[in-house]
């Protein structure tokens, strides 16, 4: 069975202006997602600035966002880590504050080997007893999941459900499905194809953009799936400034500006992530005007 459909959401982690984490912020934000339709959280990923998070600080936040949304949706927790181990371990962690299931990122910097890959994700997998999904992201990573690694380990590993892919290469996706035998639960990792990755088998995705239009998200994919293919492409297409704007700087810095700018207060980056430029915050602010969510 499928971790989720539709929208989740890869939440923001909301900080004090002293960089604290901001749980009271953070509370809201999970109760507004779960209110407009999102259809699962994905906590401590990317865009909740996972790699400026100590270890601690990481394990708390998946345990308060698993104990806040309280089985009313799935909640994934980002487990991933360049070193087996601390996944591992933060995958067990996860899974004992009742964890739906985990996204584990590829091992960034180390560039393992394919082989090297169906290790780690074993390791990982072998390690706990519910889901984890894989996530393909390697302009971050420097690290290509290949589609056949993926296959083996969905094939293979029984617990390995998907993947989350963000290489934006379709050709890639497309070979990735062929190849699949329906053994692969497939997740867009980019908001822009949202419905070309949902035309192959895909599920759903993991989205930046639900940070700011959860329902809007969320619509994209249940149009798709209630048959409305041509009112899910409009959504999508309608979408794509926005989606545009929220990645003109590395993510979480447009995102977490976008917040910011509505009002929902959800702190400053850490550091090394650093305040949008000017120019950029003008565009993401006509952005969001057009898009009617400022």
């Amino acid at each position: 069975m499928s971790v989720f459909t539709g929208a989740g959401v890869a939440i923001v982690t909301p900080f004090h202006e002293d960089g604290s984490v901001n749980y009271d912020k953070f509370a809201e934000i999970i109760e507004e997602q779960i209110t407009k339709g999102t259809d699962a959280i994905i906590v401590c990923g990317t865009t909740g600035e996972s790699a400026c998070l100590s270890e601690e600080e990481h394990v708390d936040v998946v345990k308060f966002c698993i104990e806040r949304v309280n089985h009313r949706i799935p909640v994934v927790a980002g487990t991933g880590s360049n070193c087996t181990d601390t996944a591992v371990h933060l995958s067990k962690d996860a899974e004992s504050y009742g964890a739906d299931a985990v996204l584990t990122v590829s091992p960034y910097y180390n560039k393992a080997t394919q082989n090297g890959l169906f290790a780690h994700y074993k390791k990982i997998a072998d390690s706990i007893k519910i889901p984890m999904i894989l996530y393909n992201v390697p302009s971050r990573t420097g690290c290509n999941i290949a589609p056949e690694t993926v296959v083996r380990l969905c094939k293979e590993v029984s617990n390995v459900a998907g993947v989350k892919e963000a290489s934006g290469n379709i050709s890639q996706v497309v070979k990735l499905m062929s190849m699949s035998d329906g053994k692969v639960d497939l997740y867009s990792g980019n908001d822009d194809q949202i419905v070309p990755l949902l035309s192959v088998g895909g599920l759903g995705v993991i989205s930046v953009l639900s940070n700011v239009a959860p329902k809007q998200t969320h619509d994209i994919c249940q149009k798709y799936f209630d048959g409305d293919v041509a009112g899910a492409a409009k959504a999508q297409l309608d979408a794509i400034p926005l989606i545009d704007a929220l990645f003109c700087e590395v993510n979480p810095i447009p995102v977490k500006t976008a917040m910011n700018l509505m009002g929902k207060g959800v702190g400053p980056l850490r550091m090394p992530l650093s305040p949008m430029e000017p120019q950029n915050v003008e565009k993401l602010k006509k952005a969001m005007t057009e898009y009617g969510i400022l």
